[in-house]
């Protein structure tokens, strides 16, 4: 991996060294902080300053904090294996900003002056790489904004800071006996669990698994934090759907199997449909002890499809179920810089399908109508042979049946869902209820001469694997590369800004920061003009695995997150300067 120049190696300098250093270049030019870059040692703990920022208002120093092993004293244990790692990890992640939080230290000078943050996680529990054990120690790594007045070394508040401040938070959370095993315990248990509950699903034929005592709705929608009041309703199984799990840890848990096929989730306005698919979607994921959805499950290769209007498509196969586009225009290799709402939902479905999507998750209200069906008046009104979209409807059991691709829908509007549903699944002011016998009584009874005349052909191929061409995925900028990540909506990428404000299973800015890492090192290890878009991703994700998040950074940084290979390739999708070879 590359470092950055300022990145040092050698044995420790001795903290004296460090202190004498800020002595003499207290009062001095804000470019003087540059003679600290280094590693020394700080009785247990051995401090790495990485990278020192050049001025007050940029972006902040980067630090490391290790203690070895045996002062951590962590056991053994519960550093491996891997779901256990990362749930520790996490765990040491959330206790270090809290004494952050802790640390009574009174803020002066300019810009970030004095600010010590770790990248905090949300909800969700993801391999991070702000904390991080190795052979002989755990590492913390964060930022620190090193104290000025304008621009004019503090040097008397930064020895405080560095040679006191920190120490005090390691030794309040990397060390074990200063935290509540019984939390730690907790914590890494319950990932265990949910990892174990996900695992079992491929066994049972099930895509989810929502427990009894599940706490779906959120506080806001800027508060991804559980709901809190008297009106909160818990969540509690139809007896029909219920089933029993054991757990390593949590024993047996009750809650509701949503099986393989196509599963259709109905009801009135405002009585929880997309608050359940909404907890699906991020069930990919683990949860942190007590946000509620510590029992939700899906898949993990489950994708949440919508419409998108305006992204790029590039050479994507959307025969499936956009054909005979007037003028002439392919879809066998469909390109447009400006998709409608259905072109782009066809192409997305292909898309998450090429790089091994086994769930697809829709609500209604962000698809194209006309994608999602076409009723029987408008098919007596618009032939079949003027109309160039096969709808999603008429796909939907051939996606299951054929490529073993099962669908959750939310559908609130459009009974002839019915017809090809499974499981129907009805919620009642939150409550759920199984009615999937009373849908399908409904189906059958109604007249043949009023029912939708199914519309697609009997088999369909799968995906088409995309060869993507290197130079396409080049970051220049002018004469320099420009990656940044922009929150969890966008990535600047050289002269492009790659839209991703609608991949709803992004959950961290982290993992953008992490995503734009992957494109980056695509174009410079990986990319030969035959990789497939599928091929750069699993090779990405084998790697990370590997050797960790750091494997693709171009520098060490403590604020990257994982993110699935799915949504990594959906990123890339959406480069508008992506290229793919042409297949045959």
């Amino acid at each position: 991996m590359q470092r950055d120049g300022n990145q040092h190696s050698g044995p420790p300098q001795p903290m004296q060294r460090l202190t004498e250093t800020l002595r003499r270049i207290d009062g001095r030019g804000y470019g003087a902080y540059k003679d600290l870059g280094g590693t020394y040692q700080l009785h247990d703990w051995t401090l790495c300053i990485d990278h020192v920022q050049g001025d007050p208002f940029a972006a902040p120093s980067r630090l490391r904090l290790q203690l070895p092993l045996a002062e951590a004293g962590f056991p053994t244990a519960l550093q491996t294996p891997h779901v256990r790692g990362v749930a520790l990890c996490d765990f040491l992640t959330r206790a270090f900003h809290r004494a952050i939080q802790q640390t009574q230290t009174q803020r002066q000078g300019s810009g970030g002056s004095g600010q010590i943050r770790i990248d905090v996680p949300g909800q969700e529990v993801l391999p991070r790489s702000s904390i991080a054990f190795t052979q002989t120690h755990v590492e913390a790594r964060f930022t620190v904004g090193l104290p000025a007045r304008g621009r004019t070394v503090l040097g008397r508040q930064a020895a405080t800071l560095l040679c006191e401040v920190l120490p005090s938070i390691g030794d309040r959370s990397l060390r074990y006996r200063a935290l509540r095993s019984a939390d730690v315990e907790r914590h890494v248990h319950a990932v265990e669990d949910q990892h174990a509950l996900r695992d079992m699903l491929e066994a049972h034929q099930l895509v989810a698994f929502v427990a009894d005592g599940a706490l779906l709705p959120r506080r806001a929608g800027n508060d991804d934090r559980p709901m809190q009041g008297q009106h909160l309703v818990p969540w509690q199984s139809p007896e029909a759907m219920a089933m029993t799990l054991d757990l390593p840890h949590a024993g047996r848990l009750r809650g509701t199997g949503i099986p393989q096929g196509v599963t259709l989730i109905v009801g009135g306005g405002y009585h929880g449909k997309s608050t359940l698919l909404k907890a699906l979607i991020r069930g990919v994921y683990n949860h942190m002890p007590g946000d509620g959805r510590e029992g939700v499950v899906t898949d993990a290769a489950a994708v949440a499809i919508r419409a998108e209007d305006g992204r790029r498509v590039e050479k994507v196969t959307i025969t499936p179920f956009i054909a005979d586009l007037p003028y002439g225009q392919s879809t066998t290799q469909f390109c447009s810089d400006d998709a409608s709402g259905s072109t782009s939902q066809a192409a997305n479905i292909i898309e998450a399908l090429e790089v091994g999507a086994r769930v697809l998750l829709i609500d209604e209200d962000t698809s194209a109508t006309n994608f999602m069906v076409r009723d029987r008046r408008m098919q007596e009104l618009i032939a079949k042979t003027q109309e160039p979209i096969t709808p999603f409807i008429d796909r939907v059991r051939q996606l299951y049946t054929q490529h073993g691709v099962s669908s959750i829908l939310v559908i609130g509007g459009v009974g002839d869902y019915l017809d090809v549903a499974d499981t129907v699944l009805q919620m009642d002011a939150f409550r759920p209820r199984d009615v999937t016998s009373q849908a399908r009584a409904i189906a059958s009874d109604w007249p043949d001469d009023a029912r939708r005349r199914h519309e697609g052909d009997t088999h369909w191929e799968p995906p088409q694997p995309r060869p993507v061409m290197r130079n396409s995925l080049s970051p220049q900028r002018g004469r320099r590369e420009k990656v940044r990540a922009r929150g969890v909506h966008g990535i600047q990428y050289g002269s492009e800004e790659i839209d991703i404000s609608q991949l709803e299973q992004i959950v961290d800015a982290s993992q953008t920061r992490y995503i734009a890492d992957c494109l980056q090192h695509a174009y410079h290890q990986l990319a030969d003009n035959r990789l497939t878009i599928l091929q750069l991703v699993e090779r990405t994700e084998s790697l990370v695995r590997s050797h960790g998040l750091e494997a693709v950074q171009p520098h060490l940084h403590g604020d990257r997150a994982w993110a699935r290979p799915l949504e990594v390739a959906a990123a890339l999708n959406r480069l508008r300067t992506l290229q793919v070879a042409a297949t045959t």
